[in-house]
């Protein structure tokens, strides 16, 4: 609530009047001591106690960036609003310097362009001396006069944007200020009257009258002109070899400037004709090798068909064992179904196989070892004797 801005306070620039501070130093100043304990509770008649009481200006200072009592008194202006006449009053107050500086700083932020430069401008004649808080902590020496010109004339002052404000100018242009008038303009009239009647007076003086009228004689008149026309023709010949030398400069640089610009064009044909040979070049090498690359694949493929492949001769090698073993079986048939198969034989030859197939052991009772004995005879091994 001790922060709230006045009900009865006016927007000022179409904004809360306490929103001129920044957000930052706005908050700095909230929790500040001297704003909690010094400014609770001001109003526009026991604010003037407080500014009374001031013995410097500045904006922040230290490191955490602690506001200096100027800064907060003007922000409780800002709060509070008080009027114009008020501000004016401090202004004009010539007793105490520190309240005139802290009306003119809350009018330069609150006031029109108007009547910042017809109540701000006044004091450039006031020349003393102020004491003020730099940014480290340390006072420095400046002048009512410096610190009015800061504010008329730069963006930034105590830590605070100024609002713009128009030209001097301008506002004169349109006939809503009256030129500035300097204090010193009466002394300046004053001096200059007196240096005109010192003037009358040495001329009304008979020993100086005669040759403040004296005429110079002809012959100078003629020598005179006569050095008046020689500089004109000499300086009239100057300007000509100058115009001479101007064309010739400009001519040298145009055709220095022709001969790099077809140079650089000779230059651009040759590289694009170049480019193009390479893509060309690069176009044809593509097409040989793609070209070279189908005919190896030809050849290679016609020498794979040619050849033999492992597949096929693993089928041929099964084929051949396959023949073998069945050749073997055919050579250890029984005579009954050789004999049935290929007619009678004679007895010794039946005998004679008979007991061959005893001693290789296929007529084994057991069909499994029998089945072995006749593949191991196909294989040229000895039966099983079981």
């Amino acid at each position: 609530m001790a922060n709230r801005t006045d009900p009865s306070a006016k927007s000022i620039r179409g904004t809360n009047p306490q929103n001129l501070v920044e957000k930052i130093l706005r908050s700095k100043i909230y929790q500040n001591t001297y704003w909690k304990e010094q400014c609770f509770g001001l109003t526009a008649e026991t604010l003037v106690d407080k500014a009374m009481e001031l013995d410097h200006v500045g904006g922040t200072h230290g490191g955490n960036r602690k506001p200096t009592p100027f800064i907060c008194l003007v922000m409780k202006m800002l709060q509070i609003q008080p009027d114009k006449e008020i501000v004016v009053e401090f202004i004009k107050n010539e007793d105490y310097k520190y309240v005139r500086v802290l009306g003119a700083f809350y009018l330069r932020l609150t006031g029109t362009d108007i009547d910042v430069y017809r109540y701000l401008e006044p004091l450039y004649n006031d020349y003393r001396k102020l004491r003020r808080k730099l940014a480290d902590g340390h006072f420095a020496l400046t002048h009512v006069d410096e610190v009015i010109d800061e504010l008329l004339t730069k963006d930034y002052s105590c830590d605070i944007a100024l609002p713009r404000i128009k030209k001097r100018l301008t506002i004169e242009a349109i006939g809503a200020l009256e030129p500035r008038k300097s204090a010193l303009e009466d002394d300046f009239e004053e001096e200059e009257e007196k240096d005109e009647d010192e003037q009358l007076m040495d001329i009304d003086a008979g020993g100086h009258e005669k040759d403040y009228y004296r005429r110079p004689s002809p012959s100078r008149e003629r020598d005179r002109d006569r050095d008046r026309d020689r500089d004109r023709d000499r300086k009239r010949d100057s300007h000509r070899h100058r115009d001479r030398d101007y064309d010739r400069e400009y001519d040298r640089d145009y055709e220095r400037d022709r001969r790099d610009r077809d140079r650089d064009r000779d230059r651009d044909r040759d590289r694009d004709l170049d480019r193009d040979r390479d893509h060309y070049r690069g176009r044809d090498d593509r097409d040989y090798g793609r070209e070279r690359d189908r005919r190896d694949r030809d050849r290679g493929g016609r020498r794979r068909s040619r050849s033999r492949s492992p597949s096929r001769e693993r089928e041929r090698d099964r084929d051949r064992e396959e023949r073998r073993q069945r050749h073997a079986r055919d050579s250890s048939t029984s005579p009954s179904r050789r004999g049935a198969a290929e007619g009678e034989k004679p007895p010794a030859a039946k005998k004679k196989k008979e007991k061959e197939k005893k001693d290789d052991g296929t007529d084994h009772p057991d069909p499994e070892i029998a089945e072995a004995n006749r593949i191991r005879a196909s294989l040229g091994l000895k039966p099983l004797r079981l």
